[in-house]
């Protein structure tokens, strides 16, 4: 399993409205995706305009190549990206620890 963090600062007095959006686009295109597994969508407490997407897939490839390489990409993007204060950084990780209480 892939762990894709998205890092995403929002203009400033959008909260509600991206909250909305990034749950029907996250619930209704990306969902769908092959090797989707799910999502977490956190806002910062400190920065009231940052959000971080956490997206777990089955492979990178599920996400780099059949992701993003098929007209969900751009349906997601016409969702989400009128909100974006700048270009979102995304980075890919593998699970090496977890614990739970």
């Amino acid at each position: 399993m892939i762990l894709e963090l998205a890092d995403i600062r929002i203009k400033p007095g959008q909260q509600e409205q991206f909250e909305k959006a990034a749950h029907l686009g996250l619930s209704t295109v990306i969902a769908k995706s092959k090797g989707f597994r799910g999502y977490q969508v956190r806002h910062s407490i400190e920065s009231p305009e940052r959000y971080l997407l956490l997206l777990e897939w089955e492979t990178l490839e599920d996400h780099t190549v059949g992701f993003r390489g098929s007209p969900a990409m751009a349906e997601w993007r016409g969702i989400v990206s009128d909100f974006f204060a700048q270009a979102p950084f995304t980075e890919h990780f593998d699970l090496v620890a977890a614990a739970a209480p």
